[in-house]
């Protein structure tokens, strides 16, 4: 069996430094995925990541049987979006965002493998939304990325910085949604040194 992948060290996109705004072409992933809506410190939140990792698993240890491949499970991720983006920075509004979670999986796996998963998820412990559970490219292209310490409420300002401050000057504008990866388990780490990647997509901004 050859040694199992980890993609944050072999995958470009997931490298970040803080203080650091990176410009960056991200490759089409593919990724589980739940939507919801609200306050991160809810309920539905929790029920989304307990539909997601059984599911995650199941397709490690099937790809680790079938085909002898073997893969740290990547990070959770979140894509964030509301009506109004100063949800977020300016007037921060937790029952205003939008939200999808996210669990990458490598370009190896095809859909009847995470179909089969799933299936077997159900078999054995039947989540509250795994049936939400979605298969799904995500196209993300040319980002900004920086690297975040610290509690999640202490994200407001980098972005600030990274919306008007950092992607106007590379003569790019928003577009998509802000995308968070968690490099750190919240429920083990200190709020002050969680490690989270800070992502915006851009495009060319033509004024």
């Amino acid at each position: 069996m050859t040694k199992p992948t980890d993609v944050k060290t072999s995958l470009d996109a997931y490298r970040a430094r803080q203080g650091e705004f990176r410009v960056l072409d991200v490759p089409d992933l593919q990724y589980l995925m739940v939507d919801g809506h609200g306050d991160p410190n809810s309920a539905a939140f929790t029920n989304a990541m307990e539909a997601l990792y059984p599911v995650a698993y199941a397709v490690k240890f099937a790809n680790r049987r079938a085909l002898g491949r073997d893969y740290v499970v990547p990070p959770l991720e979140g894509l964030w979006w509301a009506d109004d983006m100063a949800a977020f920075t300016a007037a921060p509004d937790k029952t205003r965002w939008d939200w999808t979670l996210m669990i990458l999986v490598p370009d190896w796996v095809d859909r009847s493998t995470v179909d089969a998963a799933i299936a077997q998820v159900r078999e054995k412990k039947r989540p509250d939304r795994l049936d939400d559970v979605r298969f799904e490219v995500l196209s993300e292209g040319r980002c900004v990325q920086t690297l975040h310490v610290g509690p999640f409420d202490q994200e407001a300002g980098v972005l600030t910085q990274m919306h008007h401050d950092v992607i106007p000057s590379h003569g790019l504008r928003m577009t998509g949604k802000h995308h968070e990866i968690y490099l750190s388990d919240a429920r083990r780490v200190a709020p002050e040194r969680l490690r989270t990647i800070l992502r915006q997509p851009v495009v060319a901004d033509p004024r």
